[in-house]
């Protein structure tokens, strides 16, 4: 082995961003099915008539009543205002109609990085292209407006139908974070994580692209 492959890496062959702070303002984004728009009380009473145990599974908490809603909204809109999240409700182009909830999270804003989550949906539109296309629009406004360099999923370890649909992306597994958090009344959680770096998302995007195209 050359001595010099086990030598730490000088700063000019590092890797660098430019260290400006990562701000994620309100914004509506418009697909071709989906449009995402800032998340507000007022989308209560819709996602509570979308709300059936089921399709909250492998989350934190399950919601039921509009009360429950209405103090996961809240929770939401406080994160917002204090810079960490950026949730947004899902709607149908054609109909109007709320379908889901999806958000930016975790946005970190000295490390221009964030995370997609928080997102579901209600039944009727599972299997459709409606998560495939919100996707393309948070990763893409992600990558082209924001110029963050690193956008991170995670779902439950065992929630194989997330898993899949992540990696359907295009997305990086990158691990599992054990006894991750506690969910559900005290049930330890594992999370799977992935991600899309800035320098992957031109690939990711033309995927992203292909399998919108096809469905």
């Amino acid at each position: 082995m050359n001595p010099s492959d086990s030598l730490p890496p000088t700063d000019a062959e590092v890797p660098r961003r430019d260290p400006v702070p990562l701000v994620v303002p309100p914004v509506t984004l418009e697909g071709t099915a989906v449009r995402l728009v800032p998340l507000s009380t007022a989308h209560v009473p819709a996602l509570t008539a979308l709300c059936e145990p089921e399709l909250f599974a492998h989350f934190s908490r399950v919601l039921r009543t509009e009360a429950d809603v209405a103090d996961y909204v809240a929770v939401a809109l406080r994160a917002a205002d204090a810079g960490t999240e950026r949730p947004f409700a899902i709607c149908e182009q054609e109909s109007g109609d709320v379908v889901g909830t999806t958000r930016f999270l975790e946005i970190q804003r000295d490390f221009r990085t964030l995370e997609i989550g928080s997102t579901w949906l209600g039944r009727r539109v599972w299997r459709s292209r409606v998560n495939t296309e919100c996707k393309y629009l948070l990763l893409r406004h992600a990558f082209e407006t924001l110029s963050v360099m690193r956008v991170q999923l995670k779902t439950d370890r065992r929630n194989e139908r997330s898993r899949a649909a992540i990696a359907r992306l295009g997305a990086t597994f990158e691990g599992i974070l054990r006894n991750h958090m506690l969910v559900r009344g005290g049930i330890v959680r594992d999370s799977a994580y992935y991600s899309v770096l800035d320098t992957e998302w031109p690939a990711v995007k033309q995927r992203l692209s292909g399998l919108l195209a096809r469905e």
